[in-house]
């Protein structure tokens, strides 16, 4: 299943049973008639509320926004977890410090990206794997065998505020205890409203931002709601679904988990390469990642006179030579972004090439490195503060489209 969340997607809807996968438990603050929900590791989420997206984008990058997200935590504790997590992992985790997080992938044993995610350590042999969309708690019981390990769900739901205004926000959310000297994907436990919560400095938006794990039962998750809306309320924060999240991850070069890599992709193929270390003696799909090229099939193309849409073929001189991932409109450029997946390695960048869309239609694209701006990631560290300028050059493509 992929999780696509392009505009035509919001009116390609099914009902389905509500018992069969995991509400939100701030569902009731933020439930209306318009809103439109996807599935994700298991668990409904909004992916549309009745709201302008481009408005909610620019609160976004100007000011903060709330998000209830469906991204699940994954416990693995006990006395091999440590050489456990080594074995599923592609990247080194045994000199982890305690509160530190890592964006580490898993592989298949053919070197195909199964899932991504974010690895805290909690304590010498207690970690949280927040996970991306797709089967993880079985696949790790499934790799467990011969492992002195616990895998278990803590039943925790994750919050995002993210933008410029978020440190302010967390800093009076917190009483002062977070403030500039927790770094991006550092983590600890906070008193959040009277409320002991694990807090990261992570996102998935590009800008400067954090998450708050919710402790299961333990949390009163409506009193939580309202304190980080009360705490918000002076900085201009608002509610949003994921369309402006989106929107962001995109132009910060944030991939989605099935939607922009999948089983069919290595992380060399994607640019992941520094989160794979082949010099571990042992991980699923190391044999596999030995082998395979290392050189990167998924780009950014920008359209000045179209949104890209995922599905639409890229032409060189008539010939197919790869397809759009995802594709969505950057409010920032003023232009139509998307990932371009190749189907070999080749000297794309800087091209530029003929993207054919399912209706029939031909635009021209430009190939280019990913991210498509803020290439050294100063805004999500904190070190670029500067409230952007609203551009509205990207309702008129809309309006084109």
């Amino acid at each position: 299943m992929v999780n696509l969340q392009e505009a035509e997607d919001l009116f390609d809807t099914v009902r389905i049973s509500a018992r069969r996968f995991e509400d939100s438990p701030f569902l009731e603050r933020q439930d209306t008639t318009e809103m439109i929900r996807g599935v994700y590791a298991g668990r409904f989420f909004a992916i549309y509320n009745g709201e302008d997206p481009i408005k909610k984008y620019w609160t976004l990058r100007r000011n903060a926004m709330l998000f209830d997200v469906p991204e699940k935590p994954i416990e693995i504790s006990g006395p091999d977890s440590i050489p456990f997590l080594e074995k599923v992992l592609t990247r080194k985790v045994r000199d982890m410090k305690i509160g530190r997080g890592y964006y580490a992938i898993a592989c298949t044993p053919q070197g195909g990206i199964f899932m991504d995610g974010v690895v805290f350590r909690f304590d010498e042999n207690q970690f949280w794997y927040v996970q991306a969309d797709g089967a993880l708690e079985t696949w790790l019981i499934a790799h467990s065998e011969d492992f002195e390990v616990k895998i278990s769900d803590p039943n925790s739901r994750v919050l995002q505020i993210q933008g410029p205004a978020s440190m302010e926000i967390m800093n009076l959310l917190s009483s002062g205890e977070i403030d500039e000297t927790i770094k991006y994907f550092q983590s600890g436990f906070f008193q959040l409203g009277g409320q002991k919560l694990f807090v990261s400095r992570t996102g998935f938006t590009g800008e400067l931002g954090y998450e708050i794990y919710c402790g299961g039962g333990k949390t009163d998750h409506l009193s939580l709601w309202d304190n980080i809306m009360d705490a918000g309320k002076n900085f201009g924060m608002e509610l949003g679904s994921t369309s402006a999240m989106n929107m962001r991850r995109i132009e910060a070069g944030i991939l989605g988990n099935t939607t922009d890599m999948d089983i069919h992709m290595t992380p060399f193929d994607v640019g992941f390469s520094q989160f794979v270390d082949l010099d571990k003696k042992s991980f699923v799909g190391r044999e596999a990642l030995i082998k395979k090229e290392k050189k990167i099939r998924l780009l950014g193309a920008t359209c000045k006179t179209r949104i890209p849409h995922s599905g639409s073929k890229i032409v060189d001189e008539n010939k197919t030579v790869g397809t759009i991932r995802t594709g969505f409109p950057s409010p920032t450029l003023g232009l139509g972004i998307g990932y371009a997946q190749f189907f070999e390695a080749g000297e794309w960048l800087g091209k530029n090439l003929e993207l054919r869309f399912l209706d029939g239609e031909s635009h021209q694209i430009d190939i280019v490195e990913l991210p498509f701006f803020d290439k050294k990631k100063e805004i999500v560290r904190g070190l670029d503060r500067t409230i952007p300028e609203i551009n509205t050059d990207i309702l008129k493509l809309i309006q084109k489209a």
